[in-house]
């Protein structure tokens, strides 16, 4: 009558060891990832985004630790939005107007803010993703590498919906090969590396080129034009001064409450 026991005892014992196998690989991850991010300090971006069959836009990004960003789009839209740590630029061409804007909100929704302004110049795969604190991590291949990790999460969007989403990483030096998200009504949207820019000195790889899916179909990619890793970027690249003949306009960011 014990004889089932030891099966049992054995399975148990094989789950728990898995699970203890995971969460030491999830953290490390999480301490080659604060490693990466330190080694990259700053960058500077030149390329191309592309929708659908809407013509490509031309965009600029430079950033450098901690929290300096400034990005610029070309034409149609020639606009270029700077935060130098204490001050939110924005540069309109088309309508020549300057705006300042002094920030009174509180560090976390600041943060918040900057990550949504900043979002569409930012191509993933250079700064370590936002990670919940509930994830997942194992291992897994990738076409891209023999050896990756795959960061699993469920996650809710600003609308509300649920997200599973999926991080897909080169091990060791975990540099970004893919990001799938699948919404509660089973659409997945992907976004894929395809093509990178590797560093000797800094023993990492970014992406030169993204394509984004959705439902398998592709619907956009961004492709760089011009990467450099660790330029020198000081304090007047992200402080912008108005351009003569601008309409000049001085506002505040407030948290939402304060509004």
């Amino acid at each position: 009558m014990r004889a089932p026991l030891v099966p049992l005892a054995l399975l148990l014992l094989a789950g728990c060891t898995r699970h203890a196998e995971d969460a030491q690989l999830l953290n490390e991850v999480k301490r080659r990832l604060s490693e990466r991010d330190v080694r990259l300090t700053s960058y500077r971006l030149e390329g191309r985004i592309s929708e659908g069959g809407a013509e490509p836009v031309s965009f600029s990004f430079a950033y450098r630790a901690p929290q300096r960003m400034r990005g610029a789009l070309g034409a149609p839209v020639s606009r270029t939005f700077s935060w130098d740590g204490e001050r939110l630029f924005e540069q309109s061409d088309a309508d020549k107007r300057f705006t300042t804007f002094q920030s009174e909100m509180s560090p976390e929704r600041r943060s918040g803010f900057l990550t949504e302004t900043f979002a569409p110049f930012t191509p993933e795969g250079f700064r370590a993703p936002l990670l919940p604190a509930h994830l997942q991590a194992k291992r897994a291949t990738h076409p891209r590498a023999p050896e990756a990790v795959e960061l699993a999460a469920k996650v809710d969007d600003p609308s509300g919906e649920s997200l599973q989403v999926t991080y897909t990483l080169r091990w060791p030096t975990l540099d970004f090969l893919g990001r799938q998200s699948r919404l509660s009504d089973g659409t997945t949207l992907e976004v894929r590396v395809e093509e990178e820019h590797c560093d000797e000195a800094l023993k990492l790889c970014v992406p030169q080129k993204l394509s984004r899916w959705v439902k398998g179909e592709k619907v956009g990619e961004t492709t760089l034009s011009k990467v450099e890793l660790n330029p020198a970027l000081p304090n007047d690249t992200f402080t912008l001064a108005a351009p003569e003949g601008y309409d000049v306009q001085t506002k505040t960011l407030v948290d939402a409450a304060g509004k």
